[in-house]
């Protein structure tokens, strides 16, 4: 298995129009963290579109798979809202060494995910089933749970799409190509364009020379990992708004 993660073949989804309305500018000043704009008839506000693929669709290109979940899902300290990335981190490496079962699910956060509100639009949106996520790829799942411990959904958010996350960042003009703590990071294995991205993650530091370190969910080898990527492999982050 080499340092690319598991190459999803990602089935067309019907995007969702994203609704620009209260966007937040780019370079505001953030006192407090706002909702960004979303397209979701969900009354939370600030849902948003991260990895994984369409609820119908799971497409492994894997040589092994763990057979077990050998870590359970750390109940993260009460935090302070807004939070700091440093507290996003915190809870993303609390996930470290959690792992799928031989099917690609029984992570927490596939069972958190298909238990919110969320998971009923998204599926209805790229025509799958809440059920379907059980087993789906869950890199997405993964960061949105994390932003959800950290009382961040409305600027981190919830989805299990990565193409339709980076435009929703984008259309709030919290998209950019400078890797920061705490970031949300797009990965493409095949291209850099935002239609091709494959994977997504967080960003835990830039090396300085070429290369990031991050924290992921649904790597090579169906765990919550650190990982250093090429940033070569970037198409773009991401930026949640955070205190201070």
């Amino acid at each position: 298995m080499t340092m690319h993660d598991r190459r999803r073949t990602l089935v067309p989804a019907k995007l969702a129009c994203l609704a620009l309305g209260a966007a937040v500018t780019a370079g505001a000043a953030f006192a407090a963290t706002p909702a960004f704009a979303d397209s979701s008839s969900s009354a939370h506000a600030g849902t948003v579109s991260v990895h994984a693929q369409p609820a119908n669709a799971r497409a492994h290109a894997v040589n092994a798979r763990p057979q077990v979940v050998n870590k359970p899902a750390q109940r993260p300290a009460t935090v302070a809202r807004p939070a700091t990335a440093d507290t996003l981190l915190k809870i993303a490496k609390s996930q470290i060494g959690v792992t799928e079962n031989a099917e690609g699910g029984g992570t927490p956060f596939q069972h958190w995910y298909m238990s919110s509100p969320r998971a009923a639009e998204t599926a209805a949106r790229d025509g799958g089933t809440i059920a379907s996520y059980a087993n789906a790829p869950w890199c997405a799942m993964f960061v949105s749970w994390v932003g959800e411990q950290a009382g961040m959904r409305s600027t981190v958010g919830w989805d299990a799409y990565t193409i339709t996350y980076a435009k929703w960042f984008q259309a709030n003009k919290h998209w950019g190509d400078t890797p920061k703590p705490g970031a949300v990071v797009f990965f493409s294995w095949h291209g850099k364009s935002v239609d091709s991205i494959d994977h997504v993650g967080i960003v835990e530091k830039d090396n300085g020379d070429g290369t990031i370190s991050t924290v992921e969910g649904n790597t090579g080898n169906g765990k919550v990992e650190q990982r250093v990527r090429p940033t070569s492999q970037v198409v773009g982050y991401g930026y949640p708004a955070y205190q201070g």
